[in-house]
């Protein structure tokens, strides 16, 4: 990594005249800076923050940055599991979340524009009432939009609707040299030269400061329903996922989860929604499918469909939410994964690798037999339609430094085991700073050289939040 410097009084200075009133230092700076939602992996707090108001105050700061080697760390809502948004060595850290305006609606070209740090939420709900649908859905509904596109969330709808990355158009961007530039165009398709807009989508603020998105926007469906099918085991949960595929039947969303981090969402949210027990067998998984569709006919016949496949798969029943308030109770029972476990569990380590559909399930056999290996619980849920798995280590008895060091044996044992069976380091929720030694594990000595290269053609000074994706704070 750059020898870098430390903000003085000076520098601060400079950054308050080209940021007046909007920038942090001292005890103005809140603890929340200094971690996103995984402190596992680190917390340091930054010298200042600039709460941004525009591109152009982005641009001014990082410009003073880059010519007096002061690291800079991008910022949204702080919900990622990485350690991506962590100052890991001081610098000034980018608050974006005061850019948060939708600003035009292109309804003929089927476009949004909005600021960096509006949240999904905001524009998911917006959209609904011009009758569009924003179709990229991650789980974590008030993250800023920039922080998705820089780890190309994914989501519950990417079986069907695919990641961030295919509904963006264009971005603004603040380089690492503190210069403006945009990426992309409101058009469908392009041949022209190499596609820097894909590049910038899954950087993970590494190459530089999105500030303004052109979003891709979809019809809305005007029919939806779920369904909620419990299985007995796991493996015929899985082994369900490719026959909706080979019966036509596109489901919006194909979720997986095992029994036990069922039951911590239902306590955390107070109230039961799936069935435990059917005809007296033991629910150990579970399918919650999502349905749209452009008409009530149609949609019922895709349930219709959708049931028998369930049925003839091992289902033990097939529970139909057809009406907002139904549909909301399962989805809340999903949506709250995260905080059940957070809310019973002292210590919290997670990965996200992703696998062909076809190895979900012996992939997670695998995993149980090594967790039990290395003295380690986990819960596990994920994507079922596209491999993405979201497995979490958790623990209330161990001290931090034994926990560290088993969740390090276990991923030492799993992440190879995904690599093998085709699959990936992380499906939507990036690197960051604690999977950096994985991701170079898994694609090689030249793969990550590549990384670097284009890191320091963006980025020569290594500013932009250092220590992730490609490079360690101790390179």
């Amino acid at each position: 990594m750059a020898n870098y410097n430390q903000l003085t009084e000076e520098l601060i200075s400079k950054l308050k005249e080209a940021a007046p009133g909007h920038i942090l230092t001292g005890a103005d700076i809140k603890e929340d800076y200094s971690h996103d939602e995984m402190p596992i992996y680190g917390t340091r707090a930054p010298e200042a923050v600039l709460m941004a108001h525009s591109t152009e105050e982005i641009a001014a700061v990082v410009k003073i940055c880059n010519e007096n080697l002061i690291p800079v760390t991008p910022r949204g809502s702080g919900s990622g599991l990485v350690g991506g948004c962590v100052p890991l060595l001081g610098g000034v850290l980018i608050d974006i979340t005061k850019m948060n305006k939708i600003l035009s609606y292109d309804l003929e070209n089927f476009v949004v524009r909005v600021q960096a740090g509006v949240l999904l939420n905001d524009l998911a709900e917006d959209a609904l009432k011009q009758g569009l649908l924003y179709a990229p859905d991650p789980g974590e509904k008030f993250a800023c939009l920039a922080g998705n596109v820089a780890t190309n969330a994914g989501g519950m709808r990417a079986v069907k609707y695919g990641t961030t990355r295919d509904y963006v158009a264009e971005m603004t961007v603040v380089l690492p040299s503190g210069e403006i530039t945009n990426f992309g165009a409101k058009v469908s398709k392009t041949s022209s030269g190499y596609d820097l807009l894909d590049l910038m989508i899954g950087s993970e603020g590494t190459l530089g400061v999105i500030t303004e998105l052109t979003l891709k926007l979809i019809p809305a469906p005007k029919q939806v329903a779920s369904l909620i099918a419990p299985f007995e085991n796991l493996h015929d949960c899985i082994s369900t996922v490719p026959k909706f595929k080979m019966a036509h039947i596109n489901a919006q969303a194909l979720e997986f989860m095992e029994r036990e981090i069922v039951l911590a969402s239902e306590r955390f949210i107070g109230r039961s929604v799936f069935p435990q027990v059917v005809d007296g067998i033991t629910a150990n998984a579970y399918l919650l499918v999502t349905l749209d569709a452009g008409s009530e006919d149609e949609l019922n016949n895709l349930i219709e469909q959708a049931s028998e496949v369930l049925l003839e798969s091992g289902a033990i029943d097939v529970l139909v939410a057809d009406t907002p308030a139904k549909m909301k109770d399962a989805w809340a029972a999903r949506s709250s994964f995260l905080e059940a476990i957070l809310a019973e569990t002292k210590l919290l380590d997670e990965c996200d690798v992703v696998v062909p559909v076809n190895q979900i399930a012996p992939y997670l056999e695998f995993c149980a037999k090594a967790a039990e290996e290395c003295g380690v619980e986990i819960k596990s849920f994920g994507h079922a339609g596209d491999g993405n798995l979201h497995i979490y280590q958790t623990s209330n008895d161990l001290e931090e430094d034994e926990f560290k060091h088993r969740v390090e044996k276990f991923f030492d044992i799993i992440y190879p085991e995904a690599i093998r069976v085709g699959g990936n380091v992380s499906g939507e929720h990036g690197v960051g700073s604690g999977k950096v030694s994985y991701l170079a594990d898994s694609i090689g000595e030249l793969n990550m050289n590549l990384m670097r290269g284009i890191k320091k053609v963006f980025d020569p000074n290594l500013i932009m939040n250092p220590g992730k994706v490609c490079y360690s704070v101790n390179e």
